[in-house]
């Protein structure tokens, strides 16, 4: 049984996930996972555009949101792994992935793992390259100041990373539900989760090994995963589509909303338009239907 909306609860191997659900039964599904340290409602903006016509998932990775932590250590691959549960428990046997930073780490792992689960890739402000020793001294030293400081500190840093200068005063709404999402995540989350993007694989010596279509988005101004790794991907996957989004930094869905949206849309109805050319079919045939059933009840006259 299929259950729809947002913050539903599901167990999936013991521990409790949380994910939202919209759109048709039939409709292609797509499948979004959020960035370090977000959550789920990041991507509430593109559910709301491409609902009519796909079945969009959002969901919290263990640790964030309100998705269990779990007793397992957290590594990439165990993400991938809770990625696979999921889609098992949810009966899905196939969907497109749209990843930001952290959620890109996932769907390239999730790509090179399980190549025939996937039918397209949209890899949002992130890389295939693992962190250099200079990255992962640098989460270190985050991990031992929020275990010294606490998250508020790290929350101001953090957002000073994620967004551009200009955003601070044009995006006040978007820089405070992020601020939120990173003050509700616990500091055993966000030291795990750390740790996990610190040693996660190098996944660039796969690229030439994905068949499926990608779409590559990157804020012009994202200083964590700049254009050049952005570029680094297009080149070296064969069927990509790079676009670099104007005023926008790391969180490009959240600061050029417009844009990102139209980008989106426009993959994913090309990658799914002989279904979508189907299921608009079966719609109008049953208006069609539907229409001549009420016609003949209307011109009934009774004796």
């Amino acid at each position: 049984m299929r259950y729809f909306g947002n913050n539903i609860k599901l167990f999936v191997n013991n521990r409790l996930v949380s994910y939202t659900d919209e759109g048709h039964d039939e409709a292609p599904v797509v499948i979004f996972i959020h960035g370090f340290p977000l959550n789920k409602s990041m991507w509430n903006n593109q559910i709301k555009i491409l609902k009519a016509d796909y079945r969009v998932i959002t969901y919290n990775i263990r640790g964030h949101g309100d998705s269990d932590t779990g007793n397992d250590s957290f590594s990439i691959e165990l993400f991938v792994n809770d990625l696979i549960s999921f889609m098992d428990v949810l009966r899905i046997k196939k969907a497109a992935l749209c990843g930001l930073s952290m959620g890109g780490y996932i769907a390239l792992n999730a790509i090179e793992r399980y190549p025939d689960s996937f039918d397209a890739l949209a890899l949002c402000d992130t890389t295939c390259r693992k962190d250099s020793p200079e990255a992962k001294n640098k989460r270190k030293k985050t991990i031992e100041r929020i275990i010294k400081d606490g998250v508020i500190n790290f929350a101001g840093d953090s957002l000073k990373n994620l967004f551009t200068p200009d955003s601070f005063t044009t995006k006040a709404d978007e820089i405070s539900s992020v601020k939120k999402m990173i003050l509700n995540t616990t500091e055993l989350s966000l030291c795990c989760t750390l740790l996990a993007l610190s040693s996660r694989n190098d996944t660039c010596s796969v690229l030439n090994d994905i068949k499926v279509p990608v779409l590559i988005l990157v804020g012009a101004e994202d200083t964590i995963t700049p254009p050049d790794y952005a570029m680094f991907m297009h080149e070296n996957i064969k069927d990509t589509t790079l676009q670099i989004i104007d005023h926008a930094g790391h969180l490009s869905n959240l600061e050029n909303p417009e844009v990102f949206n139209h980008h989106i849309k426009k993959f994913f109805d090309l990658v799914y338009k002989d279904q979508l050319i189907i299921d608009q079919t079966i719609d109008k045939s049953f208006l069609r239907e539907f229409s001549d059933k009420i016609m003949m009840l209307l011109s009934f006259k009774p004796i």
